[in-house]
């Protein structure tokens, strides 16, 4: 056959057909006319691959994600894992990847298990916030012998034998896995491995029976794939054939040329050859059916594949080419539920899976067949729907209508029946012109400056800065500057070019600028450590302007403490019980049991936590906060224990949020918060100390002699001037151009293991107890107690315990 014969008669168009076409013209191309052809086109890679051409030839890449072989045409390339079954029984699938759900599940103190993918959180309490020893059982008041396993607590698929008082439980005939999760072998394909099919709920080779004679068969992601052995071709599904030998070549025409002579007519009487059948063998590729129209071949998908020749493909292999409505039974996306599960039993279509259930009113085994419920006995307690509750975590569960609604605890947002959250945990929650301060986004401004300072919130901490024309410490107060004088020499620190919170010394006619003790950084960007505690990392807590541990001092006797998000967290010790941030006693042993059978007090033990307190009503807790504390059970907590959880005009004082002006500054003498200390200062027109009293200031008398650099006084209050440099007096500390202190006014001025006694922050315990006693310093108050094997006053005397 001639190309030019080929070519005017082909009349096949479209996509299906241009295979058919590159194998037909490749027959009658020669080496001269062939073009070159992309190695990537057709791709010899397999799927999620990506084909790039190097050195001539196709180079099979995994896409990003993706893992395994890319040259394998009908695996290829897959990821990790797309369902949970892919991954081990104690892994997660996340983000496509096999990783272990329990890290920042589980709350303070409880341990978390995987069990079938899935993290379970174990102790007493909510464990996705913090857990609390078990408490006893209450005593038992039936009297009749219970049966363990009515109803059964095994789950379905599973059967219970009672074993003492104690049910045991253990899975049916051909289930696996361990109650309350007994299940079939399988359900659908992609329960067994890839080399498998699930066969009436068991995991079988799928080969048997499937291939048709003269066929081989593998398995692919649970399909068997039949193909026709070596040297055969056909319909491996039903029957494979001998490759006929290959086909003569056409006769040649004897009237071609034509031997006769002019006005002649030549005709070929020789026997008529048989036409070559051009589908035989077939170049459509598998899956698919050869036409012969208009003596060319025409290739078309068999029933029921999908695609176009030669890649006929099935229309799924795996369930996750199927909608979540469908799985993959026989290369086909269909319901699964028809024949999974059994009488009186209700399917639902879950990721693929059939999920099986009894139908309301009935129990047993969904996937075998469900019975009616039997009627049980009236049962005397009525069902508190919020026991167990089903609110997430930072929520509080309210019957109502017979079911438990769940709201956010206050200061709390998000959906209750997921997790609640505070509105943040650290500045980044927060728009950049606020800060996160006792869980709320609010302006770190206010109190934060000083007098005629500007104050502005820079990536959610406070900027102070002192106004046009004013300069100063922008953290105390800004001032008029000092009008520099024209007959003295030029002092090169007046004013000061060192900037706030630094000081400034002349050497050798130049200023020398450092910053001032308790700053850090270096001029002209001297500063405190910090001015709130979300400046300090989280187990630090700003106090003073510096960084430090909150826990010192804070809780009581026999208990630990625990720094989170800057808040120190007291907590009683293991068998103690009380005010963690008093003093902790000993859980008091239980009272012996008696042959009488009393009702259970529903208030012992409390279940309401520390810092709260319990009634019984209608025999239930009923649980409330004590007074002087915020929160809800059981999380009680006092309003405040730092300076920091407190507004920056206010300070903790005895676990209030109070001004600490009240009492602080002297007569005639101004008070101002600022950080959460007492500022005082006397007014204008006034001198001395303000701490101990202000006056009238004496009359001015104009020098007659050369000027003072000392006069006017160019320090602040508590401050001596000695030739133009100041310093702090003796037993005061701070700036001495803007003011100095002393080292404290109140106790939060000190640390809390330290108390404020004649204005020095020193420790309260020397001569408060007893000689025998032990004093521990709690909140600035010394708490005495006698020590191991004494007891007594403590205040006044210990002594031995007899006995």
């Amino acid at each position: 056959v001639s190309p030019i014969a080929l070519s005017g008669e082909w009349q096949i168009h479209g996509v299906k057909n241009c295979f058919t076409v590159i194998l037909i013209c490749r027959f009658n191309i020669t080496a001269t006319e062939r073009t070159p052809a992309s190695p990537c086109n057709p791709s010899p890679c397999g799927p999620n691959t990506d084909c790039q051409e190097r050195n001539g030839a196709g180079a099979c890449l995994c896409r990003n994600g993706f893992m395994g072989d890319p040259y394998d045409q009908v695996k290829g390339c897959h990821r990790e894992c797309e369902l949970h079954s892919d991954c081990k029984s104690n892994l997660a699938c996340i983000s496509y990847k096999c990783v272990d759900p329990c890290p920042g599940t589980c709350g303070d103190l409880a341990e978390c298990h995987v069990h079938n993918h899935i993290p379970n959180c174990r102790m007493t309490g909510d464990p996705f916030t913090r857990c609390y020893d078990i408490p006893p059982p209450p005593p038992r008041t039936e009297t009749k012998p219970i049966d363990p396993c009515r109803p059964s607590p095994c789950g379905p698929n599973s059967e219970c034998r009672a074993v003492g008082d104690q049910p045991s439980c253990s899975c049916k005939a051909n289930f696996v896995g361990s109650p309350p999760n007994c299940r079939p072998e399988c359900v659908v394909n992609t329960d067994c491995p890839s080399s498998l099919a699930c066969i009436t709920e068991k995991c079988r080779d799928p080969c048997q029976g499937s291939c048709g004679f003269n066929a081989e068969c593998r398995v692919q992601n649970h399909i068997p794939v039949c193909t026709c052995r070596e040297g055969f071709t056909g319909d491996a599904f039903t029957e494979c054939g001998r490759i006929p030998p290959p086909k003569p070549e056409a006769k040649p025409d004897p009237c071609n040329p034509s031997p006769c002579g002019q006005n002649a007519q030549c005709r070929d009487v020789s026997p008529p050859s048989t036409p070559a059948d051009p589908c035989r063998p077939s170049p459509c590729g598998p899956n698919s059916a050869c036409r012969v129209v208009k003596g060319n071949p025409a290739c078309s998908c068999l029933e029921p594949y999908v695609g176009a020749p030669p890649n006929c493909r099935p229309e799924c292999t795996i369930s996750p080419e199927c909608p979540p409505t469908k799985a993959c039974l026989n290369q086909r996306c269909k319901d699964p539920c028809p024949g999974s599960c059994g009488q009186n039993a209700l399917c639902t279509v879950i990721n693929h899976g059939a999920v099986c259930s009894c139908a309301p009113g009935h129990t047993g085994d969904p996937f075998r067949g469900c019975i009616p419920t039997p009627a049980r006995l009236p049962i005397e307690e009525v069902r508190n729907p919020c026991v167990p509750s089903p609110c997430g975590t930072n929520a509080i569960c309210k019957e109502k209508d017979g079911a438990g609604s769940c709201t956010c605890l206050p200061e709390y947002i998000g959906n209750p029946y997921q997790a609640c959250k505070p509105e943040c945990t650290r500045n980044s929650d927060c728009p950049a012109n606020k800060g996160c301060m006792n869980n709320k986004c609010i302006d770190p401004c206010p109190g934060t400056c000083g007098q005629h300072a500007v104050c502005q919130v820079i990536n959610h901490a406070p900027s102070c800065i002192c106004a046009p024309g004013l300069t100063g410490d922008p953290f105390t107060r800004c001032l008029q500057p000092q009008p520099e004088p024209v007959e003295a020499p030029k002092n090169p620190c007046q004013p000061s070019p060192c900037g706030p919170n630094s000081q400034c010394k002349e050497v050798n006619g130049q200023a020398v600028c450092s910053c001032l003790p308790n700053h850090i950084g270096s001029p002209p960007g001297c500063r405190p450590e910090c001015v709130v505690s979300t400046e300090c990392a989280p187990n630090k807590a700003c106090v003073n302007q510096k960084c430090i541990d909150p826990c010192p001092g804070t809780c009581g006797l026999n208990s630990k403490c625990q720094v989170i998000n800057h808040s120190p967290i007291c907590s009683c010790r293991i068998s103690y019980t009380g005010d963690p941030f008093t003093r902790c006693y000993p859980v008091p042993p239980p009272p012996p049991v008696t042959e009488v059978i009393r009702k259970p007090e529903p208030c012992v033990p409390s279940p309401c936590g520390p810092n709260s307190q319990c009634r019984a009503i209608n025999d239930s807790p009923s649980c409330s906060c004590l007074s002087e504390f915020i929160g809800t059970p059981p999380n009680c907590r006092p309003e405040c224990t730092i300076n920091s959880e407190c507004p920056s005009n206010l300070a903790c004082i005895n676990r209030k949020c109070k001004d600490p002006c009240p009492g602080s500054c002297g007569l005639s003498a101004e008070c101002q918060v600022l950080n959460h200390n007492s500022i005082c200062t006397c007014p204008s027109g006034f001198t001395g100390d303000p701490f101990t009293s202000c006056h009238p200031q004496p009359v001015e008398v104009a020098p007659v002699e050369v000027k003072d650099p000392c006069h006017p006084n160019p320090c602040g209050t508590n401050a001596r001037c000695d030739n133009g440099i100041c310093a702090c007096l003796p037993e005061y500390q701070g700036d001495p151009y803007q003011g100095c202190r002393p080292e404290c006014v109140t106790n939060g001025d000190c640390p809390r293991d330290r108390a404020c006694i004649r204005n020095k922050c020193v420790d309260p315990c020397p001569g408060t107890c007893a000689p025998s006693a032990v004093c521990q310093v709690i909140n600035h108050i010394p708490m005495c107690s006698c020590p191991p094997a004494y007891t007594g006053n403590a205040f006044v005397a210990c002594r031995i315990v007899e006995g």
